[in-house]
């Protein structure tokens, strides 16, 4: 495992993006203090996106094996393995969304990072944020997982971390909320 790999959760996730650690400082210290601590999203989100994945293509391969047998015969049921390959195409595909998706904390303000072919990185200092909501769905409660999404005064910077322990996902809420109460104090 990489280091910065999503699987690191919690405070003691390691620096990821560019590497671990920093170039040398002037006493051949490693200097870290500009190398965010990212934190990847827990597997919870992984394993329900994929439950997702297989229950909707599962009805998809059901219908298009079933309704062709039916109307033309058993040499049309093999239309049913176009959804089987798109199952196993999507399950990796999920994998790789999932491990591109962390967040890390810094001083001023908070970092959110995703993709696989096109990679967002989200800045939202703590003083532009107007509300931090914590929201969880009746399949994601069922998976013990909540979202915190931030509402800036810009609808373009209006960022969500998904998939979240619900622990996690108030403390980062509350910590968010008092942090943007801080730093917008003096505006």
């Amino acid at each position: 495992m990489e280091t910065g790999s999503p699987q690191n959760t919690g405070p003691a996730a390691t620096a990821g993006a560019a590497g671990a650690g920093g170039a040398p400082g002037p006493t051949g210290a490693s200097d870290t203090r500009d190398e965010p601590v990212w934190t990847g999203l827990p597997p919870g989100l992984l394993r329900m996106r994929r439950l997702l994945l297989v229950v909707w293509l599962g009805l998809t391969t059901v219908a298009t094996a079933l309704v062709p047998w039916l109307l033309a015969g058993p040499a049309w049921a093999a239309f049913a393995l176009l959804p089987l390959a798109l199952t196993a195409w999507g399950w990796v595909l999920l994998g790789r969304n999932w491990r591109s998706w962390r967040y890390a904390e810094r001083a001023d303000d908070l970092l959110i990072s995703r993709g696989v072919l096109w990679r967002q990185e989200t800045v939202v200092p703590y003083g532009r944020m107007q509300l931090v909501e914590v929201t969880s769905g009746p399949v994601e409660r069922h998976f013990g997982l909540a979202s915190v999404q931030l509402h800036t005064a810009a609808a373009a910077t209006d960022a969500t971390i998904p998939g979240l322990d619900p622990a996690e996902a108030e403390r980062l809420r509350d910590r968010l909320t008092e942090l943007g109460e801080a730093r917008s104090a003096g505006l």
